[in-house]
């Protein structure tokens, strides 16, 4: 039976940023998947790096994990593209919290600018004036595209550091015994490792399913929207808008956040949990989202598998508002889903050799580098 000193369960951002560090280490890894490829949420999201709008240790985990992109950006490409990012502030309300970060930001030595409105519009033009109070960017900050990332850094780790990668490997028993931990796929086959991490994202069903019961986990439905190619319109970065300021926890922590009102016309948009954020793929197409529902951990099922016609018309409705290209050029639709906590992350030993590591939330893609890389000295 094979022996490593680290499997992995689950190959998302995660998961995948693990087997990197471990690997990297000079750990024999094996990270398994128990789909033919990741296909959940590091592949169903933005693709947004943006450290910018975490606080706490996940701002430092997200400001790391851009140098580890970058890192790997400059042996292979992974489709990372360092273009920045940027808050629309719409009101006063939005500016002046816009203008708290800034300060925040620079004392933390973090490159940021304020941009005037004419600034703005003169830097992106596509935004509608009447929209644009003022504006605060982050150039450091990077995109991927989401449907690539993963796949390319599993091709990296396996080639560079010698993981081994196992698709369609669902794990369905994980144990321990005489020192190791053992885990076994539903074909059959076993393994075993001085520690296994448990990177399962918000598949609760097959490992452990009563723990995940009442773990406070819960599963958040994102609804996100891609348009047609449009080629000639050149988006620079990763446009985050006045109701990402009324949301992201970074702004959170300023002094005037506490006395934020919400304005008649934005009330049912919170209701959903909408902010819009947009980002240009790389054949030209613009994603638009993004929308949150939410379910405890054991009872997924209750946020069904559609996608409701409209939230899609409420979110586009106010991206028409911020932008004058057209928006309702739409060709596919979609719903993410991440699993998050109140806790800012799900971390918890089964024994001394079995360890679940989950509900990141939509962090992920900004914090999982960083945050992996001092996850995986643990014990």
């Amino acid at each position: 039976m094979p022996v490593y000193d680290l499997i992995i369960v689950g190959a998302g951002a995660l998961g995948t940023f693990h087997a990197y560090h471990a690997a990297k280490a000079g750990k024999r890894v094996l990270l398994l998947e128990k789909d033919n490829r990741p296909v959940s949420s590091t592949v169903r999201n933005f693709g947004q790096v943006v450290p910018s709008g975490l606080s706490g240790q996940w701002y430092t985990f997200g400001r790391r994990s851009l140098e580890i992109y970058r890192e790997i950006q400059a042996q292979t490409d992974i489709s990372v593209r360092q273009n920045g990012s940027v808050y629309i502030a719409s009101d006063a309300d939005e500016w002046a919290l816009a203008n708290e970060l800034y300060d925040r930001r620079r004392a933390d030595g973090y490159p940021c600018a304020l941009l005037s409105a004419a600034q703005t519009i003169a830097r992106y033009p596509y935004l509608r004036p009447e929209y644009v109070q003022g504006a605060l960017l982050f150039p450091d900050e990077v995109s991927v595209e989401p449907d690539r990332m993963i796949y390319r850094v599993i091709d990296f780790v396996v080639a560079r550091y010698g993981v081994t990668y196992l698709p369609n490997a669902a794990v369905v028993a994980c144990e321990s015994g005489q020192g190791r931990a053992k885990i076994q796929l539903a074909d059959g086959r076993s393994f075993e490792a001085e520690r296994v991490l448990i990177a399962n994202g918000y598949e609760f069903r097959l490992l452990y399913p009563q723990l995940f019961a009442q773990s406070g986990l819960v599963v958040s439905k994102l609804q996100m929207m891609q348009t047609v190619p449009m080629p000639e319109l050149a988006m620079s970065g990763n446009i985050l808008t006045g109701l990402t300021i009324r949301r992201y926890e970074s702004f959170a922590e300023c002094p005037s956040y506490g006395s934020l009102s919400t304005p008649e016309h934005l009330r049912e948009l919170k209701k959903w949990g909408i902010h819009v954020l947009f980002k240009q793929a790389l054949d030209g197409s613009i994603i638009i989202g993004d929308s949150h529902e939410y379910a405890p951990a054991n009872q997924i099922d209750d946020l069904g598998f559609d996608t409701k016609d409209a939230v899609n018309t409420l979110i586009l409705n106010e991206a028409a508002r911020i932008v004058n290209f057209p928006v309702n050029r739409i060709a596919r639709t979609w719903a993410g889903l991440y699993a998050q906590t109140a806790d800012e992350i799900y971390e918890h030993w089964i024994d001394d050799h079995i360890q679940i590591v989950t509900g990141i939330g939509g962090k992920g893609m900004t914090s999982s580098a960083g945050y992996a890389e001092q996850s995986v000295v643990v014990r």
